[in-house]
């Protein structure tokens, strides 16, 4: 009579599942690492001059109609490139080993759980309907229609620091 070692069995299946559960973990922290440095890349001021500067210049060839024009294609296809390469760039040297494509995969992959200013950014170099309301908003801030309220956003800190140890009585 032949006995089976389910025990063993069992053990290779947790082992599988807790390698799995461990390359899982392993690449949320990498999506994680890397959404924080584009969070960071947002704030600088040179990849702000970067949109700006296509804002500025293709603003008013954006219209507010259905029908798009060949050339938003090619804008797009440039926007994309620049601001692509300048995230690619500024990624690789802060992330050892960096890979857009496995990046694109691990964005694929969560794109019903994103949301946030970062992923609004994102959708811009994939989502070509999103790229053109970029344009559509910054179009209309430019002839009025909407108040332009970044400029009277100011960021104040509400924490007060006091130190018990020099305290005057």
């Amino acid at each position: 009579m032949h006995q089976h070692n389910f025990t063993d069995n069992c053990l290779l299946i947790n082992k599988d599942e807790n390698t799995e559960q461990s390359l899982k973990n392993e690449e949320d922290e990498l999506f994680d690492e890397i959404i924080g440095h584009i969070e960071d890349i947002l704030l600088e001021s040179e990849f702000n001059a970067i949109q700006k500067k296509f804002l500025d210049q293709y603003w008013d060839v954006f219209e507010p109609i259905e029908e798009n024009k060949l050339i938003y294609t090619s804008i797009f296809n440039e926007y994309n490139k620049t601001v692509e390469s300048y995230i690619v760039n500024y990624l690789g040297k802060v992330i050892p080993h960096f890979d857009i494509s496995t990046f694109l995969q691990l964005l694929s992959n969560r794109q019903n759980e994103l949301e946030g200013e970062v992923f609004e950014v994102l959708s811009t170099f994939t989502d070509f309907v999103a790229f053109k309301e970029m344009f559509l908003d910054y179009r209309a801030v430019k002839e009025g229609k909407v108040q332009d309220l970044s400029s009277g956003i100011s960021v104040t800190c509400l924490k007060t620091y006091t130190d018990d140890n020099h305290s005057t009585k």
